[in-house]
């Protein structure tokens, strides 16, 4: 994987004290739609992911998980979902590189949300990747990753194979979920009003694939399966939406699609 930027890279939020007032006002803002998140039941559980890597040296211990040797090895980018820094992909990333994928991180830290700025410094990496490479770039972006790397791929569908999303929020409505206060509280803006991208639910003309869960406690199942126009294929896995970084399943889902292309 690309090499480690510190921990603390980006970990201030992104605005100053002075917007302090108005992001309120933002997170207090009623619900315009009638739609509501996952069950409260899932949400709960989601903790339980965030022991992973307490157990996972155990379970490795135990059983050990490893994926095949790549009959046709890929060059991967990784991009983290809101609020998550790489770090947390790290795992994810190994596995997949020591089945014989280059994998390279997102290059931005912390994500906090789209920017003018930052969604041009992505463009930037994912162009000087593809040129260092000699190849197409993979695209698997967890959650909030995935918007960033569906509208990348709208942008330059010659340069991005394939997208594949982890529990993001593409479909259905953009408050279908138990994030979307604490959202636009951090990234200062709607989250039906990024300052980036289009039309959300549109598809990537590059093969598209979205992994999704019923016992998704963060992001509502319908937004992240999608409809079949809005995505080449949607696989069902059973992890919370933060083990889509952590299981295995999810692991061996994406490596099995990278197969394929």
């Amino acid at each position: 994987m690309a090499t480690r930027a510190p921990l603390r890279e980006n970990l201030r939020l992104p605005f100053k004290a002075g917007e302090l007032t108005r992001r309120l006002e933002l997170a207090r803002e009623d619900n315009p739609e009638v739609v509501d998140g996952p069950k409260r039941g899932h949400l709960l559980r989601e903790a339980l992911w965030m022991l992973e890597p307490v157990r996972r040296p155990v379970r490795q211990w135990r059983k050990p998980f490893a994926l095949a040797q790549s009959a046709n090895p890929k060059t991967v980018m990784v991009l983290p979902g809101f609020a998550t820094h790489p770090v947390r992909m790290r795992y994810f990333a190994g596995t997949l590189e020591r089945a014989g994928h280059t994998v390279k991180r997102w290059g931005l830290g912390f994500n906090w949300g789209p920017t003018e700025e930052n969604f041009a410094q992505l463009e930037r990496r994912l162009l000087d990747l593809r040129r260092r490479s000699g190849q197409k770039i993979h695209m698997v972006g967890w959650s909030l990753g995935g918007l960033f790397a569906r509208e990348l791929a709208k942008k330059h569908p010659s340069v991005v194979a394939q997208v594949i999303t982890m529990g993001t929020p593409f479909s259905y409505s953009p408050r279908a979920n138990n994030a979307w206060r604490i959202y636009q509280f951090v990234a200062g803006h709607r989250v039906d009003q990024p300052p980036v991208g289009g039309v959300i639910a549109e598809k990537p003309p590059v093969r598209t694939v979205a992994l999704w869960s019923p016992n998704d406690g963060i992001i509502h199942p319908r937004a992240a399966c999608g409809k079949p126009g809005e995505r080449d294929l949607a696989i069902p896995l059973r992890c919370g939406h933060l083990g889509f970084a952590y299981s295995e399943e999810s692991i061996a889902a994406v490596a099995r699609e990278l197969e394929r292309d």
